[in-house]
């Protein structure tokens, strides 16, 4: 099976990378801006034209779009995010090698869910930023393609490799400062959030096996469970051989672990700080759908990847 990879080197498209590279029935090309790419092509700036005379010339039997910002201004995001979409839909349509598309969106489109709740494919987008704009603008340009394609919308992706300045690599940032100078106290904020982390590598393995099924539409991919950013810390904590006190600034307890049974007043505690991702206070995934259309559960938990996280910024110590 000939795959076309666009985005290779990002942080969800190096472990697709690796999963597709590890089955032996994959013939891979890995298309990018980076010099490491197989093929340089910039998918904001390129034009349709040029990308079907590639695509035509290889004639992939799947395109994988892994690419894509979570940083910038609008105008960035747009180009990155939505424009490049629309130029793979179109070098798709014109092209003549009939591949299949599966094209990675995220949560961001859902925007804040009820608390309590599992968002299902079916639920009403209602982004509440400009990135969760920009994605649900691409994943539209997919659904109204025509193409054989699904979209992925994956949750609060978490691992080996997760971007400092996202909300658990923040928080392994600033354990690491604290461990590092002896602090014996850390001091957290924003830790009322509550997100369904996935790893990164159980997000390689459901782009596999979408890649090779027949599901269109949209498929959510998370783990089915919303664990509270501060329940995150105080694990983290634990893995790390932090023994300092954990203090969140905007007041609660930092419980012990992950698998803290929560009360009402958990989940209907008030949003006590701005979210940048505009999902507001609460995200969590149904995943039936990934499960009886792709065959595909979560197999890794959570404080496994916390654990990866942890040995990452360790090594900066």
């Amino acid at each position: 099976m000939r795959v076309l990879l666009l985005g290779a080197n990002g942080y969800l498209g190096r472990f697709v990378a690796d999963r597709l590279l590890a089955d032996p029935a994959v013939q891979l090309t890995a298309l990018g801006r980076g010099d490491d790419a197989d093929v340089r092509f910039d998918l904001a700036g390129g034009s349709p034209g040029a990308l079907t005379r590639f695509l035509d010339a290889v004639h992939p039997g799947v395109v994988i779009n892994c690419a894509g910002t979570t940083r910038g201004g609008a105008r960035e995001l747009t180009r990155h995010n939505t424009v490049a979409v629309a130029t793979v839909c179109e070098a798709l349509r014109r092209s003549g090698c009939g591949a299949r598309l599966v094209q990675l969106g995220c949560s961001a489109e859902y925007g804040p869910s009820q608390p309590g709740s599992s968002t299902a494919e079916d639920a009403v987008p209602r982004p509440g930023g400009p990135y969760g704009v920009s994605k649900l603008a691409a994943t539209e340009l997919v659904l109204g393609s025509g193409l054989d394609a699904v979209v992925l919308r994956v949750f609060s992706p978490a691992g080996p490799g997760t971007p400092a300045g996202s909300p658990l690599g923040r928080l392994a940032e600033a354990m690491r400062r604290a461990m590092q100078s002896g602090d014996g106290e850390l001091k957290l904020s924003g830790l009322g959030v509550q997100r369904d982390f996935i790893d990164v590598r159980d997000v390689a393995r459901a782009v596999h096996a979408a890649s090779l099924s027949a599901a269109q539409g949209v498929v959510n991919i998370g783990s089915g469970r919303a664990v509270r950013l501060r329940d995150a810390a105080a694990v983290l904590a634990r893995v790390a051989g932090y023994g300092g006190a954990l203090h969140e600034l905007d007041g609660g307890p930092v419980r012990p672990s992950i698998g803290h049974p929560r009360t009402d007043a958990d989940i209907a505690g008030p949003a006590v700080h701005p979210y940048p991702d505009g999902c507001g206070g609460w995200q969590q995934a149904d995943v039936r759908t990934a499960r009886d259309r792709l065959g595909w559960r979560p197999r890794i938990n959570l404080e496994e990847s916390l654990a990866d996280i942890w040995m990452e910024a360790a090594c900066r110590i």
